[in-house]
């Protein structure tokens, strides 16, 4: 079968990570995947925050417990580093354009065994003033919405087997 197809079938989310740092190449690999996805009139509407400071990891992590309503919780899994999925919010597609982003960075883990997983609440922390100041901080101008974080690093243990597919997942004509 195709390497693609394989990658695309294998991919799971992970909820156990090592803390081991990934390398800096293996991360830029994976960012620049994230731009190579399709957006609406190649508008390119979304930017990507690679976060590997544990501070700022932390942060969010804390933000994101609380929209969740959890405490002592850590909504990423440990992973050591978020890739942060942001699109501006003047585009008509940019929700669409940064769901693509999300799913090229996924699947470009997987290509290089790192395991990943999508976690929301995204939109809530950057539209709190704290996520705002976090993007002023960063230097991150314009109306950009948060669309997720793609969480990556080395999983824990094996990933399980896919479920199998749902009964008329696909209907042809």
């Amino acid at each position: 079968m195709n390497e693609v197809l394989e990658i695309i079938k294998k991919r799971r989310s992970c909820r156990n990570f090592k803390s081991d740092m990934l390398p800096d190449d293996i991360i830029r690999q994976i960012c620049e995947a994230g731009t190579y996805a399709p957006t609406g009139m190649n508008r390119q509407s979304p930017v990507i925050i690679a976060v590997k400071d544990q501070a700022l990891r932390d942060k969010l992590s804390a933000m994101n417990a609380e929209i969740m309503g959890k405490e002592n919780f850590d909504p990423f899994y440990h992973a050591p580093v978020i890739l942060i999925v942001l699109a501006d919010k003047n585009v008509p597609t940019h929700v669409y354009d940064g769901a693509l982003v999300m799913q090229n960075l996924m699947l470009a883990a997987e290509s290089l065994d790192i395991a990943s997983i999508w976690i929301h609440r995204a939109k809530e922390e950057f539209d709190s003033e704290e996520g705002k100041a976090i993007l002023k901080e960063l230097g991150i101008e314009g109306d950009y919405e948060g669309i997720g974080h793609c969480a990556i690093g080395y999983a824990a243990a094996e990933a399980n087997a896919a479920p199998p597919r749902k009964e008329n997942y696909i209907y042809y004509k």
